[in-house]
């Protein structure tokens, strides 16, 4: 810059001739002119297009670099692992080649992530039980000692920034209900309108500007808590971030800023819970501490005390939306219905027949004709590498087994009797005709109480005595009331009768005397 400063000094201030400014500086005339015409105020100098060896698998290392970016840092590949791979590729250049184009990779990366990428949003506020917002992240948990890979539901009231989060292990219809519920009831009310992203659970198909297609069980849940979806509008600037970057002081979304701050608050380190319902609990409890922990950024005092004031203008809870999805099943003639690679059992009246699968966050409920056929825990399994598994109820097969009381010493459903059933079968299918007896003491359960049952056979095992006719003996005396088993009653001296009663057959030798003939009247 110094140079050139002195070659437009002399010939604009000092009006020296071109001649004279190349006789002081040693420059050409034609290079003095050349800077004099374009008027620049630094030299550019070209450099050369150089081919690089790089050039031809530039774009496969860029894509290799990006994947490796997203995975944690155990699990990335180093940069000589994927020079090892370029070179399989046919790249014949070196090391420090690749090094460098990492280098500049991250460097534009960075860039990016720190100017366009950022966007910019317009500053937004919500007026008391205006809006909620919502939206789903991803993260890790153990769960019984395995780590487990989560799909975290995040919903925000607008205005207080109360917020509320929650774990599933799919991201689906039944789960996203059961979040907008759980949400609902710790906010104690419903706001008036809900922003989402344009998430697959609730969008259908996003059309042109704000036109939607919205799946009518989202649309169906909307109506039952009466608030109104809006979405994200993908091509327009105020869209985003309603979702992604809701305004805050410091530059970042509340929604989105909410999902880095519970990563630092709530899963670091790790959590670890025995199953889903015991972390779910903590968390709930957790966000509810962290209201009046977290000073909000816009009002004065802390978001339990801001929400504390929206209260009053939400909508009071209504009933829960029942947030099942139904599927359409046909039971197979073993009386299992399939779903999720998993089969469940269905009462063997319906087998070969049409029925509906009700599916729960955590259970499975059959139906069909208008009534509620039974209900199973449901079972998700994240690895596709595990066999199916199974779900029997045994007593979803007692007509079979009144029908085939063989079927019992080899059935599957019957390996999950309690341990007196079992004992009890142990010792009936020893004798002759045992399994037919063993089947009619289950069948038992189809008019009692199963627990009275179980009762009447643990006892008749402990006095020894393992046949149908005495369970069914105990059976019938505890449902009538009667005491079973009861201590030894040590009778008062002045109870004892003085003359015991006994048995005199001269009474009766007596009144035949008096009929004629000495025979009894008839």
């Amino acid at each position: 810059m110094g140079l050139l400063n002195i070659i437009r000094r002399m010939a604009l201030r000092e009006k020296l001739p071109i001649r004279e400014i190349a006789r002081r500086t040693g420059m050409s005339r034609n290079t003095i002119k050349k800077y004099l015409s374009a008027g620049t105020i630094e030299p550019q100098f070209m450099t050369p297009e150089r081919q690089s060896k790089l050039d031809p698998f530039a774009e496969k290392l860029a894509g290799w670099l990006k994947t490796e970016a997203g995975k944690s840092r155990k699990q990335r590949r180093t940069l000589k692992q994927l020079h090892a791979d370029l070179l399989v590729l046919g790249f014949d250049g070196s090391y420090g080649r690749v090094a460098a184009f990492a280098r500049d990779w991250r460097a534009d990366r960075q860039r990016d992530h720190q100017t366009t990428a950022r966007g910019t949003f317009v500053p937004l506020s919500f007026r008391p039980g205006e809006a909620f917002q919502f939206d789903w992240s991803e993260d890790f948990a153990v769960l019984g000692g395995e780590r487990t890979k989560l799909q975290v539901a995040h919903i925000k009231l607008s205005h207080s920034r109360a917020f509320l989060i929650r774990a599933y292990l799919l991201q689906t219809h039944e789960m996203l209900f059961d979040a907008h519920w759980h949400g609902f009831r710790v906010f104690g009310g419903i706001p008036e309108r809900g922003i989402y992203d344009n998430m697959r659970t609730a969008v259908d198909r996003v059309g042109r500007g704000k036109e939607r297609q919205v799946n009518m069980r989202f649309l169906a849940m909307a109506n039952h808590y009466v608030f109104e979806p809006a979405f994200c509008n993908p091509a327009a600037g105020w869209g985003k971030p309603l979702v992604r970057h809701w305004f805050e002081p410091n530059g970042g979304g509340q929604i989105e800023k909410n999902v880095q701050d519970a990563r630092h608050r709530l899963w670091q380190p790790m959590p670890s819970f025995p199953n889903l319902a015991a972390l779910n609990d903590w968390l709930e409890q957790r966000c509810v501490a962290l209201w009046s922990e977290i000073s909000h950024a816009a009002l004065p005092g802390s978001v339990a005390d801001v929400w504390a004031t929206e209260q009053a203008a939400l909508m009071p809870l209504p009933p829960a939306f029942d947030g099942f999805v139904e599927h359409s099943k046909r039971v197979s003639p073993t009386c299992l219905v399939s779903f999720e690679r998993n089969r469940y059992s269905v009462p063997a009246s319906f087998a070969n027949r049409p029925v509906s699968l009700r599916v729960y966050p955590e259970r499975l409920v059959v139906a069909a004709e208008g009534q509620i056929l039974c209900e199973h825990v449901r079972v998700i399994e994240r690895s596709h590498q595990l066999p199916p598994r199974t779900i029997y109820d045994w007593r979803h097969y007692l007509a079979v087994l009144q029908r085939k009381p063989g079927a019992l010493r080899n059935g599957a459903p019957f390996a999950e009797f309690p341990p007196a059933f079992k004992q009890l079968q142990d010792l009936m299918l020893r004798r002759p005709g045992g399994d037919r007896e063993m089947v009619d003491i289950l069948a038992l359960v189809l008019h009692h109480d199963e627990q009275a049952v179980l009762v009447a056979v643990e006892m008749a095992l402990a006095e020894g005595v393992a046949t149908k006719t005495h369970v069914l003996n105990l059976l019938h005396r505890l449902v009538d009331g009667k005491t079973i088993g009861g201590p030894d009653i040590d009778t008062p001296q002045a109870l004892i009768l003085q003359r015991e009663p006994k048995a005199n057959v001269e009474r009766y030798d007596g009144l035949r005397a008096r009929t004629a003939g000495g025979r009894h009247a008839s």
